[in-house]
């Protein structure tokens, strides 16, 4: 019994440190794709087609923060929640006393000193205790192969999601999502976004979907045993237990299904991979890393082939694969299938994805990568943005010197590489960064800008822009 307890606080803590994107930037998660056939009913967005909205008259918020700019902004709220169709007796008693929440503020805007490698966050992530946990717990829903027969997404997928997103269903945050989404909102930064969500989350309220007290989740607002925003429960959560419900905060069969009934909705290909460990021949030009879409036969042509030897399934010989190196091309390399971006409208981040495919496939018993993850060296957010203002220095533009390494950067990068000979992976680790400041002149280079705010936070499901591991 204690080594289960320490399991299970083990993986708690995982989940809370190491989700990537890790549920610290802020959420620019947007609603998925348009409901499936037969979706669960929810109330509507918005009055119908040719219907008038609610007339507003002067609208006077039941009380005052005390914050000249929460109040200004709740006087404004307020209209666009009633001509949304919110009853005025909802918001009177639900924004009553709500004050803003200054360390939902403090999240967003802050940007970490260090950005964790993928290497590291991944070994976190996928490990054998991680791996027995999510069988057992596959085990206990009986609800599973119904499931995976209704949405075709595998079960393994979704115990993995399930154990990234909250240490199956341990760990699924105590922020108050109203007033979460109020300061977000009030704070102007993600306005738009923030309110829409703060009237999907009174909507729930209003139609008695669930209680306020219900509505507990991360400070970006996501919910439940699966990190639902509100948004995404009204119009993805669905019942998975036959009650009638969808009650993703008590039930892992609703969290489940409503998770597959993402995924589903996102384009999930049933049988066929998610990705698979490749290996290429020393002279391969890495510059295709994150380019061309091409078959397995193509890959196979140009000397990429499965890691393990074993053949190509007819459902993976159809599909175009995108070629991956995350640690650089000393690390294991990747043919990213259809399915993996699915997961990634789930949490939009490499990291996240390649984790829950890994940790789903270990689930499933298969083997672990054929070549292991290196070690790598965290770079500092200085690191980081004058690497970014060495390439603009050089001719290689690689976007607002943020501090952020996403695809721009890392096209740039590749860019630079293969102009001065190097293996083109797009890969920036330390030694790369000195080399491009050496050759920038580190004393050329304009002065550092302030960071930008970081994204929006992994707010599940699904974020707008790709977010590194923090």
């Amino acid at each position: 019994m204690r080594a289960r307890h320490l399991t299970l606080v083990a993986l708690a803590l995982l989940a809370a440190c190491a989700s990537p994107a890790a549920k610290p930037p802020l959420p620019a998660r947007l609603p998925v794709a348009p409901p499936a056939a037969n979706p669960p009913s929810a109330p509507p967005e918005a009055a119908p087609p040719g219907a008038q909205a609610p007339t507003v008259g002067p609208v006077t918020p039941p009380a005052v923060s005390g914050d000249m700019v929460f109040d200004a902004w709740a006087a404004e709220f307020y209209v666009k929640a009633v001509k949304a169709g919110i009853p005025r007796d909802v918001l009177d008693r639900e924004m009553a006393g709500v004050t803003p929440d200054p360390r939902v503020t403090q999240r967003d805007s802050r940007q970490p000193e260090f950005s964790q490698p993928i290497s590291t966050y991944i070994k976190g992530a996928v490990t054998e205790g991680a791996a027995a946990k999510g069988g057992h717990e596959r085990a206990d829903v009986p609800q599973l192969a119904d499931i995976e027969q209704r949405f075709g997404v595998p079960r393994e997928i979704l115990i993995a999601i399930w154990a990234r997103e909250s240490a199956f269903g341990a760990i699924q945050g105590d922020f108050d999502v109203v007033r979460s989404m109020a300061s977000l909102a009030a704070q102007g930064r993600r306005r738009d976004w923030a309110e829409g969500e703060l009237i999907a989350a009174l909507r729930i309220i209003a139609t008695g979907q669930a209680s306020r007290a219900q509505l507990k989740g991360s400070w970006a607002g996501a919910m439940g045993q699966t990190q639902f925003i509100p948004s995404a429960y009204l119009s993805t959560a669905v019942d998975g237990d036959g009650d009638g419900k969808r009650d993703i905060w008590n039930s892992a069969a609703d969290s489940l299904a409503s998770a597959a009934n993402l995924l589903a909705k996102g384009g999930w290909t049933r049988g066929q991979s998610w990705a698979r460990e490749v290996t290429a021949p020393i002279d391969f030009d890495f510059s295709m890393t994150e380019g061309p879409k091409l078959a397995p036969d193509a890959w196979a042509a140009l000397g990429v082939v499965r890691a393990d030897g074993l053949p190509w399934s007819d459902a993976d010989k159809t599909a175009e694969a995108q070629l991956v190196a995350p640690a650089g091309a000393s690390g294991p390399l990747f043919l990213l299938f259809p399915n993996h971006f699915v997961i990634r409208k789930y949490n939009n981040s490499v990291a996240y994805a390649l984790a829950v495919g890994l940790l789903a496939d270990r689930i499933a018993g298969e083997a672990s990568l054929v070549r292991p993850w290196p070690a790598e060296t965290p770079l500092s957010l200085t690191d980081r943005m004058t690497a970014q203002r060495a390439l603009a220095a050089l001719g290689f533009n690689a976007g607002q010197p943020d501090g952020i390494v996403g695809a721009g950067t890392r096209t740039a990068l590749r860019a630079w590489q293969k102009a001065r000979g190097l293996t083109a992976d797009g890969y920036l680790s330390l030694a790369m960064v000195q080399r491009l400041k050496t050759e920038a002149g580190a004393t050329d280079l304009p002065a550092l800008p302030t960071p930008a705010a970081p994204p929006t936070p992994a707010a599940s499901p699904a974020q707008a822009a790709e977010t590194p591991p923090t």
